[in-house]
């Protein structure tokens, strides 16, 4: 798979993802010690939606777009509030013309004692994202390949935070280099928060990534403390677009399995192509 993400900026599955992103970091904010977040494949930190590349894909419009406007029952429209409010930051004018990255999500919850570490190569998105956080003193851009940020940057000195690990998938490798890496930085910081997406084409290779990060979750803390979501917008077509994304959270906070069974199922029915999406929200199982 190909995932250029010029192309799919605000699609179903930066929506879920982000919104879980918030979520982890809201209740990070709770206590006042400082925490890190860590995006290993930081991307451009913020997307033009009138561009060539969005306006080809243009998959924001069946993603942000909808949910921008969808109404929210009294419970969750509180929970998915602080995603929105960032988005629309971005958005001055009211017209949705662009999308912020991860790293631009994170920086806009990041309190005065807490820092950023994005890491990206590709030269043009990097250029971006520096051009993004310029004179930030509490964001830094690296010019470092997300699998070696991993047990570059692990543990964090705060001893606080997430890691947010989202390759682009353009390597047939891709999976296990995600299972062996997030194996290598818990074994080295196994209290952190950590959010790693995928995309859902194979079940057997998301079920084997489900049960590896189960089992090393499994090895240093309870049961429960590793959290599997993924969220299908339509059928998967072979030779198709991505119709399924994938989450997987270790260490989530306590708080996020109910908001997450509140929010899910009111997102079904505004990204769902052709019909009502569909979740599934569970434990895995190692």
């Amino acid at each position: 798979m190909n995932y250029r993400h010029a192309f799919h900026a605000g699609s179903f599955a930066d929506v879920i993802k982000h919104i879980v992103l918030v979520r982890m970091l809201t209740y990070l904010q709770e206590k006042p010690a400082a925490f890190r977040v860590i995006d290993t494949h930081a991307g451009a930190g913020v997307y033009d939606l009138t561009s060539e590349e969005a306006r080809r894909g243009g998959e924001w419009t069946t993603g942000i777009a909808r949910i921008m406007q969808a109404r929210f029952s009294e419970t969750t429209a509180p929970l998915i509030k602080p995603y929105l409010d960032i988005v629309r930051a971005f958005n001055p004018q009211r017209d949705l013309v662009a999308y912020p990255g991860s790293p631009l999500i994170a920086r806009a919850l990041l309190r005065p004692q807490d820092r950023l570490t994005a890491c990206e190569v590709e030269p043009k998105a990097r250029k971006r994202l520096i051009e993004a956080l310029r004179r930030d003193t509490q964001a830094r851009v690296v010019d470092l390949d997300g699998w070696m940020a991993l047990p570059a940057f692990v543990p964090p000195k705060e001893r606080r935070g997430l890691i947010l690990i989202d390759p682009p998938f353009e390597a047939k490798d891709e999976f296990e280099r995600l299972a062996d890496g997030f194996a290598g930085a818990f074994a080295k910081w196994p209290t952190g928060s950590y959010l790693l997406w995928y995309p859902v084409k194979s079940r057997r290779a998301t079920d084997e990534l489900a049960r590896h990060v189960a089992g090393v979750a499994s090895s240093t803390a309870p049961p429960g403390k590793c959290l599997r979501l993924e969220f299908s917008v339509a059928p998967q077509v072979a030779g198709g677009g991505l119709t399924s994304t994938g989450l997987l959270i270790v260490n989530p906070p306590w708080t996020l399995m109910g908001e997450l069974k509140a929010i899910l199922p009111e997102l079904e029915k505004p990204l769902g192509q052709g019909g009502a999406g569909r979740f599934r929200l569970e434990v895995p199982k190692p």
